[in-house]
């Protein structure tokens, strides 16, 4: 189901996560909840089941679809958007690649090429689209018209008969197969994993293809093939180079096509005047724009820099800090460049410093626990943040689906009733927390109950000094990758000190730090993970035992556990709302107390600035703002 990730002091969102996660998995990572889907409008909806599958306009894993089958545009677009002018983005990091579908440029594609988290699907498209304002529900692009049974064995699609390729070429039920053949065969994680599901795939009729799922295959899998997954073009993909990484322009089905690459500097796209979908419900109001830019900075500064002087158009701002203090420039004062908040209707993203338990340092959840306690987060926050953040516990922040504050349900209970060894009791009864501190920055507290966690882990102490239990003094190396991170990164080392604990702060470039992500290359480093309403198959490349050393996988802890894999099960088979609350839940409570990540904290809203010209709609969607819905013009018209 993510730009360079740069979130000190600014706040963890879609543009820092995008560098976290990879350029396409990010919308993977949104989720699904494994509920059963239902078909039809929103005024009276038609229930497949297995003896009675129909076809419909529209899947949704949570009931109800909300909009009719008429429907004539998402509500968080403006179908009167004018099309014409350009918009220049920036994102910290570099990019070599125009393929994004394989391990070779998996972190360093160039951003907008695919479901990308900030700038959407500008080249490569999916059977479906998925609603920015429902936890998830998918309406027609590629394909018009979608079947399957209450039993999700199976679902067929039918191929709009207006859907063209960038060459006028039309797109086929052969080039979906031939996608799921090649991406089988060369592509890169999540997409060649997912293969293992299909029993069979076979066209139906001239613009008819149908996916058969064998026993690996969960509730949740066929919104992912529809959602997640691209449709390249047969008669434009050479099978032999495919697996490389590649500057050639694509031939895509998109509203963009490529216009000009500097590769690591600057990508430029150009709306296609005869794209295929621009009259489509699902489409109306987005594309906007007849050139795209998305230019590429070394670090934080000079990307602000740049949008000071109207080289780039907008910048999401995640500091509280610099929200405040950074726009005194003469473009604010004369009303030229505007300051936006967004407030987003879904869970706060994780963000925290992550143990990678590969190393036998961490491989002890008492040590992690114990390190856990020495992140002074009141004094951090009042110090570095002026206090405008709140603390980070759940990794379901401000949803029903956090365990935090709540006691267990008796479905928890009996998901994690083999496990009881795994979970720490104050998870289990909603009285857990982070710690908290008198913020003074000088409180002994914490200091005294990790000294008591290290013992019991066996470490002895001599002088003040933390040894291990072979004799050696504990130490690690915390990876970061800007000023920010570091500065975040000292706090918590001066706190280890107290105990004699030694962290080092390795600072490494965007490409020294992509690949020893990929390899788990690393003690300790500041990650980021996405949370929806919704999550599903993207929690097995989080922390499924398979991911541990899966190179390319978002299991940055390192994660192996047999319980861990049981709730993820259990998400994905649950059939009610209730069911997977529970599953989600204690899900949670088992993450909590693994201490996998030391929680930090976040930001309820979205800042973004941008220059006036640049026009937005009027209602915000449930994920927050859409840069693909935005426009410019010098009257609005919205």
């Amino acid at each position: 189901m993510t730009q360079p990730f740069q979130p000190f002091p600014r706040i963890i969102n879609r543009r820092h996560l995008l560098a976290m996660l990879g350029t396409s998995v990010l919308a993977t990572a949104f989720g699904t909840t494994g509920l059963p889907f239902t078909h039809g409008t929103a005024q009276a909806q038609t229930v497949a089941t297995a003896q009675d599958s129909v076809p419909s306009y529209a899947l949704s894993m949570h009931g109800d679809i909300a909009l009719p089958a008429d429907f004539k545009h998402f509500p968080y677009t403006n179908p009167a958007a004018p099309k014409d002018g350009n918009i220049t983005y920036g994102v910290v990091g570099t990019f070599d690649s125009l393929n994004p579908f394989v391990l070779q440029s998996m972190r360093t594609t160039a951003r907008g090429m695919f479901n990308d988290a900030d700038f959407g699907n500008l080249m490569f498209e999916t059977l479906m689209q998925r609603s920015a304002n429902e936890p998830f529900t998918l309406y027609g692009l590629l394909a018009e018209r979608v079947e399957t049974d209450d039993a999700r064995s199976f679902i067929e699609f039918t191929l709009n008969e207006q859907a063209k390729w960038s060459d006028g070429k039309p797109v086929t039920p052969e080039d979906v197969i031939f996608t799921y053949e090649i991406l089988t065969e060369k592509g890169r994680p999540p997409y060649n994993a997912r293969m293992n599901r299909i029993a069979k795939i076979e066209k139906t009729g001239e613009r008819g293809i149908r996916f058969t799922f064998n026993d690996k295959a969960d509730r949740e899998f066929p919104l992912l093939l529809a959602s997640t997954m691209p449709v390249l073009p047969k008669h434009a993909v050479d099978p032999e180079t495919f697996g490389k990484a590649s500057l050639k322009p694509p031939i895509a089905s998109g509203p963009y096509i490529v216009k000009a690459v500097k590769p690591g500097e600057r990508i430029t796209y150009q709306r296609n005047p005869d794209y295929w979908a621009k009259d489509l419900p699902s489409r109306s109001g987005f594309s906007n724009f007849d050139t795209i830019t998305i230019e590429y900075f070394r670090n934080e500064t000079s990307y602000f820099e740049a949008f000071k002087k109207g080289i780039v158009d907008v910048y999401v701002d995640g500091s509280p800090n610099h929200w405040s203090k950074a726009y005194d420039f003469p473009a604010v004062k004369q009303g030229k460049v505007i300051k936006d908040t967004f407030v987003k209707g879904t869970p706060a993203n994780m963000l925290g410093f992550v143990f990678n338990t590969r190393r036998e340092k961490f491989a002890d959840v008492k040590v992690r626990r114990a390190l856990s306690e020495l992140f002074d987060f009141e004094w951090a926050n009042r110090s570095l943040f002026s206090g405008q953040y709140d603390r980070m516990a759940s990794f379901w922040q401000g949803s029903e689906l956090s365990s935090v504050g709540r006691p267990a349900s008796e479905g928890e209970k009996q998901l994690l009733a083999p496990y009881q060894d795994k979970i720490l009791p104050e998870t289990m009864d909603g009285t857990w927390r982070p710690t908290t501190t008198n913020g003074s920055g000088h409180d002994r507290a914490p200091a005294k109950k990790a000294y008591d966690l290290l013992e019991q882990a066996g470490f002895t102490f001599e002088n003040g000094v933390a040894h291990t239990p072979e004799g050696t003094r504990l130490s690690f190396e915390i990876m970061t990758r800007s000023v920010d991170e570091e500065k975040l990164a000292l706090a918590y080392k001066r706190n280890l000190a107290r105990l004699g604990i030694v962290a080092e702060i390795r600072s490494a470039d965007d490409a020294q730090y992509q690949q020893r992500l990929q390899n788990f290359d690393y003690d300790m480093i500041i990650g980021a993970l996405t949370a929806s309403l919704s999550p599903g198959n993207e929690q097995w490349m989080r922390w499924g035992s398979g991911s541990r050393d899966a190179s390319g996988s978002f299991n940055y802890p390192g994660a192996q556990d047999p319980a861990i894999d049981a709730m993820i099960e259990a998400m994905l088979a649950a059939k009610d709302r209730p069911a997977f609350t529970d599953a989600v839940r204690a899900f949670d409570r088992l993450l909590i107390s693994g201490s996998y990540y030391l929680p930090l904290y976040y930001l309820p809203k979205q800042q973004v600035a941008r220059w006036e010209r640049i026009k937005i709609p009027q209602k915000t969607s449930l994920y927050g703002y859409q840069f693909p819905t935005w426009w410019t013009e010098t009257t609005s018209v919205n």
